[in-house]
């Protein structure tokens, strides 16, 4: 299973190193792809509305009916038709996508279970949905499928009697079919949305809608290829002749040529148990869980900060339960945590400054103390040789471990966000380094979500708690690449370290707490 990870993390890495060169980082579609898939579902969804406006539901109506939408109405509900069809299509691909690459990047086991649980199963509403409506053409594609949906259904042992023998020719077909696969078709979305929103239950602040420029690009990209190459029916279904060539869309059929093969049982078989193997990845093998964040009453007063920057939605604020005159207290759900630490960053209580007391903040990592951060930056200053001291602070998943090789002290931690911005101010004050680089994911692709995004405001002084004013911010540095992205990251940081070395000799400014 590692294996194949690394092979399918490979190909995304070059993958995304080519889209960011086309794209930029920000809007990387690789990095949207959960968003992109809500973002083709209401496209799907606005322009079925609207096709449903003039479709038929009659026997012979309903291929006249799309034909007076994909002709005589060309250029409205024929580029509708369009844009539904190739929305559809890219509704596979970015789900498919979406699933290889949240694997390869191991976002799926552990307490990250659920959202993989229940994304498995979007992949079965999808082809009910995409399926369902190429029936209610009703051109010579979809008796196709109706004939071997009808016999591949057949193969299980529910039905009475057969189902296909509604096909056995045009006089067994009844209007009844067409109002079942409409009722089929509105109702599966409506069971598919409630299913994403499900997904995103766990992740406060879901993201589900791209960037603006992305999402107006992908909808300019839909309607010129709807314009170019409209989406046209077949000729007329004909159940009292055998259609001999047919236009396939392999995003929804493949299965079907599998079926003069395969065994419709077999098959069956294939399909559920595979179903059932891709929704037990999460487990194969289990994730041992960090410890989770620990709440120290003695030192939380309730603000509830971290409560607001939690991107897993692991902590509530509940009553208040050791008689102190706060109304609230800060509390940790074992079954959410992913251990992050981006609650620690935003404790206004963690500083190093701290000297009269112990450093214990309202809330924190048990393997990542704030205590430990700071004695690894003192100890890190020491460790300097020629050149421009520079302390790197970054994730575990951005590659900026490689910096050591350029001459920085380098110090690890769950996630950038998991640093609180006292630790820049305590390590340029005392003079522990020339100057301070955070590396984290790249823009919009932080593996713990909101990461990145509540540092870059921290750093502006946008959020709680923020950087202060007296930090020369030509010493600190933001640097967001990914992990295949080693030229990038050292040019960025060779030409950090050219400005630190045109810098006069930073001052050593005490603080109050000093």
């Amino acid at each position: 299973m590692a294996k194949l990870k690394s092979f399918f993390r490979i190909l995304f890495v070059r993958a995304e190193y080519a889209f960011d060169m086309a794209f930029g980082q920000k809007c990387n579609p690789l990095s949207w792809l959960g968003s992109l898939g809500w973002y083709f579902f209401w496209i799907v969804a606005g322009t079925g509305v609207y096709l449903y406006i003039f479709f038929d539901t009659g026997i012979t109506d309903a291929y006249a009916s799309v034909e007076y939408i994909t002709n005589d109405q060309w250029y409205a509900a024929g580029v509708m038709r369009s844009l539904h069809r190739y929305a559809s299509d890219a509704l596979v691909i970015v789900v498919v996508v979406h699933l290889l690459r949240e694997f390869s990047l191991d976002r799926l086991r552990g307490k990250r279970f659920f959202a993989w649980l229940t994304g498995v199963p979007a992949l079965f509403f999808i082809y009910l949905c995409g399926i369902s409506g190429y029936w209610l053409v009703w051109d010579e594609l979809a008796q196709f499928i109706a004939i071997a949906t009808t016999e591949w259904l057949d193969a299980l042992p529910f039905f009475a009697e057969p189902i296909a023998n509604n096909f056995l020719n045009s006089t067994t077909l009844g209007g009844r079919f067409f109002t079942l696969m409409v009722f089929i078709h509105i109702f599966a979305p409506l069971f598919m949305l409630l299913l994403m929103w499900i997904h995103i239950q766990r992740h406060a602040r879901a993201r589900v809608n791209p960037p603006r420029p992305l999402a107006i690009g992908t909808a300019i990209t839909l309607i010129v290829l709807s314009l170019l190459h409209p989406a046209v029916s077949q000729g007329p279904a004909d159940l009292d002749a055998v259609p001999t060539e047919l236009a396939f869309d392999w995003f929804y059929l493949a299965a079907y040529p599998l079926l003069d093969m395969i065994p419709g049982g077999q098959l069956w078989l294939v399909i559920v148990g595979g179903l059932a193997v891709l929704a037990l990845f999460p487990w194969l093998p289990p994730q041992k869980p960090a410890p989770a964040a620990v709440v120290s009453l003695d030192n939380c007063n309730g603000c509830a900060r971290c409560f607001d920057d939690c991107p897993f939605g692991a902590i509530s604020m509940v009553r208040r339960s050791d008689g102190k005159g706060y109304e609230t207290e800060a509390a940790v759900s074992l079954e959410h945590c992913l251990s992050c630490g981006l609650c620690v960053g935003a404790c206004p209580t963690s500083t190093p400054f701290r000297r009269a007391t112990e450093i214990v903040p309202g809330i924190e990592l048990p393997e990542y103390p704030i205590t430990g951060l700071r004695e690894s930056t003192i100890a890190a200053s020491s460790q300097f040789g020629e050149g421009p001291r520079v302390l790197v602070y970054t994730c575990e998943y951005s590659g900026a471990d490689k910096l050591r090789n350029e001459g920085a002290q380098v110090i690890t931690m769950p996630c950038i966000a998991m640093l609180p911005p006292s630790f820049i101010d305590f390590t340029l004050s005392r003079n522990l380094a020339d100057g301070v680089v955070l590396a984290g994911c790249a823009e919009g692709d932080c593996y713990y979500r909101l990461g990145g995004h509540w540092t870059l405001q921290r750093l502006n002084g946008e959020r709680d708690p923020y950087l202060r004013k007296r930090v020369d911010r030509n010493r600190v540095c933001f640097m967001r690449t990914r992990p295949g992205s080693g030229k990038q990251r050292q040019a960025e940081f060779a030409d950090f370290a050219a400005t630190l070395a045109d810098l006069p000799p930073a001052s050593h400014k005490k603080s109050r707490d000093e």
